[in-house]
């Protein structure tokens, strides 16, 4: 026996509305003050308070339950609950649909509502391939809405990245891409993360995924050997101004450091390596997450192994004469910490400034 609706709130009946006739699109969803509110629309731009909220997520959530325990769903791998198993209603699956994308709204590690929806595309697989690839992408918009809005909790969601992996894995398989279509879907998903980055600085969830989802599209050409090193290297540019732009982020420069060891081009580390470190010293940089991606980088790469390049800035003044580095063979002395990078370069900010200051007198 059905269960009967409980009443919908303007809540509710708002955000459903908002979520059922979003047809792909992505959404910005902002919390507002409650001066602001509580509820705001504008195009694919949505306001909506904490309070108005939390009253959407209440009946969705006795809407979602509810709706499970009418299509039969328990949770257990065994159980006849996905569509085409168990006879379920159109209108039946979009409520529980449409709840339970209110319900990740509120709660972006409800692992129910995500599993539920995983199992209801998964159901499509064997129905249906274009189909469930139409459902993968319609999916894949709502996590760019939940990852990329202003909405501090989702953007570093291990749920919600995991969710988009997920559904980006089954995508790629589907589609098989070529390599051009593989370089423009990882620059796609590096905007996301970096968009995601931007909004909660330090999110490891996100470039973690990048790092996933390069291997996945790695994979994808494993008859060509060098596809993960040419794709690394088509999204080392933009990895990299990011980074500049951002000098305190460690997970992104992090992320820059496993885009070196993915391209093993040694021009293009060096090169990078250097750019970095040229920024450093040219801004007078003296934050930690910067200058241990150099003492990383540096050791990783080899950096100092051609002496011509210990005579080119900024190498003549990191790499000085005597270093550690030069000198690996000794095992009473270690490689530098990122302190000893950044002593390097106040000397010679220090230096710099006399110089300034004090001018050659001409005779």
């Amino acid at each position: 026996m059905t269960s009967p609706c409980p009443p919908q709130t303007d809540a509710y009946r708002d955000l459903s509305r908002i979520f059922g006739n979003r047809n792909g699109r992505v959404l910005e969803v902002e919390i507002l003050p409650p001066a602001f509110g509580p509820f705001l629309e504008d195009g694919c731009s949505i306001g909506v308070t904490k309070k108005y909220l939390v009253q959407a997520f209440v009946t969705a959530r006795t809407v979602f339950f509810d709706g499970l325990k009418d299509s039969g769903y328990t949770g257990s791998p065994s159980s006849p609950d996905l569509p085409g198993q168990k006879t379920v209603s159109d209108e039946l699956n979009k409520m529980i649909a449409n709840a339970s994308e209110i319900i990740l709204l509120f709660d972006c590690e409800h692992l129910t509502a995500c599993n539920w929806r995983k199992r209801r595309l998964t159901a499509l697989a064997g129905l249906n391939q274009e189909k469930f690839a139409q459902a993968l992408d319609t999916e894949l918009s709502l996590m760019t809405t939940y990852l990329c809005s202003p909405l501090h909790r989702h953007t570093k969601s291990p749920t919600l990245w995991q969710h988009r992996r997920w559904i980006q894995t089954h995508l790629i398989h589907i589609r098989k891409p070529d390599f051009q279509a593989a370089q423009d879907l990882l620059e796609t998903e590096l905007s996301a993360a970096l968009r995601a980055g931007e909004r909660h600085p330090r999110n490891y969830y996100a470039f973690s995924y990048m790092r996933q989802i390069h291997r996945v599209l790695s994979g994808a050409g494993a008859e060509e050997q060098d596809w993960g090193a040419r794709l690394g290297q088509a999204i080392m540019p933009s990895m990299l101004d990011w980074c500049l732009a951002h000098p305190t982020d460690i997970s992104g420069l992090m992320f820059l450091l496993y885009l070196l060891d993915a391209v093993s081009d040694a021009a293009s580390q060096i090169d990078t390596i250097g750019r970095v470190a040229r920024f450093a010293l040219d801004i007078g940089w003296e934050g930690e997450s910067l200058w241990t991606f150099v003492d990383l980088a540096v050791r990783r790469f080899k950096v100092v192994a051609s002496a011509d390049r210990l005579q080119t800035y900024p190498w003549d003044i990191l790499l000085v004469s005597g270093s550690p580095d030069q000198h690996s063979h000794d095992s009473r002395k270690t490689s530098p910490c990122w302190k000893t990078w950044l002593e390097r370069a106040q000397t010679h900010w220090v230096h710099t400034q006399q110089s300034t200051n004090n001018p050659p007198q001409l005779t």
